[in-house]
């Protein structure tokens, strides 16, 4: 796989380097995040490493500004920072996964080869369920002809539900899915996102195509 990885630290950064060569891959190295997002831009790479820490963006402003710009290649954000509410604004912010430092240069192989699987994922680059289609490359998203913009968490909650169309997804998977929490973290952050993109799909519609399962979950449906 071609890697961009994004991190100031240089000793950090070759440490990186050497053990994903190891494994077969190819990573292209920025220390600064705007240069970094122009290569990212320029670059057809399989998976992205964001450092959380960079010195003239923070990695959260940086991923949020990839994902605004439609870049969908899978993102693994590299922190120090391990309390929830960081790991919830990490992955709020686009980013598809999130390892702390230190950490086992095995399971960072592991992770990125997980992330690519889940990049490849077992839809094509437009997928629909009844009404609505999305766009999975370009991340838009249409009902009845009718653009509807969504935040990058918001798409990638609507893509699991059509992934899983007609099936109830509990809350517990969606956390594990979208936010990659294999924990419950005691948010509603699951409603809220569910909350909102509620609110941007039905806009202008009378009918409502997710279910809510009291107290298991949602369903998209595909016969509305």
């Amino acid at each position: 796989m071609r890697i961009l990885l994004i991190e100031d630290d240089a000793e950090m950064a070759g440490f990186i380097t050497d053990g994903l060569a190891l494994q077969g891959h190819v990573t292209l190295t920025e220390q600064e995040g705007r240069q970094g997002l122009r290569r990212a831009q320029g670059e057809n790479c399989d998976v992205l490493i964001v450092d959380r820490m960079l010195p003239d963006i923070d990695g959260t402003d940086l991923v949020s500004e990839m994902r605004g710009l439609g870049l969908s290649e899978p993102i693994l954000m590299l922190t120090s920072l391990g309390a929830i509410e960081d790991r919830v604004k990490g992955l709020g912010s686009g980013a598809d996964d999130y390892l702390v430092k230190p950490f086992a240069m095995a399971e960072l192989c592991a992770r990125i080869d997980a992330l690519s699987r889940r990049g490849r994922g077992g839809l094509g680059d437009t997928a629909a369920c009844g009404t609505i289609k999305i766009d999975r490359v370009r991340r838009d998203v249409w009902r009845e002809g009718q653009r509807i913009v969504l935040q990058p968490r918001e798409f990638e909650l609507l893509e699991q539900l059509i992934r899983q169309q007609d099936q109830v997804v509990s809350r517990a998977m969606l956390l594990e899915q979208v936010w990659h929490f294999h924990f419950d973290p005691q948010t509603n952050i699951v409603e809220t996102h569910m909350s909102r993109l509620r609110q941007k799909l039905n806009a202008g519609f009378e009918r409502d195509p997710i279910v809510t399962v009291r107290g298991v979950g949602y369903k998209l449906r595909s016969d509305v």
